[in-house]
């Protein structure tokens, strides 16, 4: 049984368990739609169940009564339909900050992220803290969150980004050093190395540092209104009642994520 059809077999299992334990065959379950940027392999039209994220979400909803719906965009259009436009409920996946606090119900965690400096092994960074990497040409996403302590440097001047449409196109930066160093999430990272378009020279002139931030969850962004959160405490509740942390698992362990790109 290949890698896919496995992680479609569990997620399809778990999705029709939770709908059975809603009460609703899965079919007559009104749908919620939400906004998304592709960012395998938490949240993606390519993967089984929508990704990592699109699974958890998934499993919750159907036990909460809903057909879970997601459309992909750009992150900054993603952003702008999630908050205003009526047809969706939200967007994902999002790391939760004071700012986004003003804008968002947030959702229980739907995955663990940790963001991770990228370099190239034949220049590695000599920094031991973030202040230390002043200097560096450091490349970011635009519209991303890298954590309170990095965003506080780089609004102070501390840290000198480039931000970029998107994690493809900085990880090219970087083989092309153009780059000193990118901030990217390690599951996206290893996701992207092991994909066909990078070679195994490529793979294997990447290193990384995991020192420099800490682990954090994901979450679904509701609308900050009435109706976002009814939604988002029903949401919330039903995700009580299953073991999210269990089907994280169960997932990387299907998908092979675990193994990730050599060295990782």
């Amino acid at each position: 049984m290949s890698m896919l059809r496995a992680v479609a077999l569990l997620v399809g299992l778990f999705a029709s368990l939770q709908a059975a334990a809603s009460g609703l065959p899965a079919e007559a379950a009104p749908p919620i739609y939400f906004a998304a940027e592709d960012w395998p392999p938490f949240i993606s039209a390519s993967l089984a169940g929508d990704g990592l994220s699109g699974t958890m979400a998934r499993a919750a909803f159907a036990r909460a009564g809903y057909q879970f719906k997601v459309n992909y965009f750009p992150w900054k259009r993603t952003m702008r339909l999630g908050l205003t436009d009526p047809a969706y409920a939200g967007f994902l996946a999002v790391w939760r900050t004071p700012e986004r606090e003003k804008l968002c119900y947030f959702s229980a965690p739907i995955g663990n992220t940790l963001t991770v400096l990228a370099y190239l092994k034949e220049a590695p960074p000599s920094a031991s803290t973030l202040e230390q990497l002043e200097g560096s040409k450091i490349g970011t996403v635009a519209g991303y969150s890298n954590g309170e302590q990095f965003d506080a440097l780089v609004r102070r001047g501390v840290l000198r980004v480039e931000e970029g449409v998107n994690d493809d196109t900085n990880l090219r930066k970087l083989l092309k050093r153009r780059f000193g160093v990118i901030v990217i999430e390690k599951h996206v990272l290893r996701h992207m190395l092991t994909g066909s378009q990078f070679s195994d020279a490529d793979r294997a002139r990447i290193g990384i540092s995991e020192t420099f931030f800490k682990e954090r969850p994901v979450h679904m962004c509701f609308k900050r209104t009435a109706q976002g959160l009814e939604q988002q405490h029903r949401f919330n509740e039903a995700a009580r009642e299953i073991d999210l942390l269990k089907l994280e698992r169960d997932y990387w362990r299907h998908a092979g994520a675990a193994g990730g790109a050599p060295g990782y």
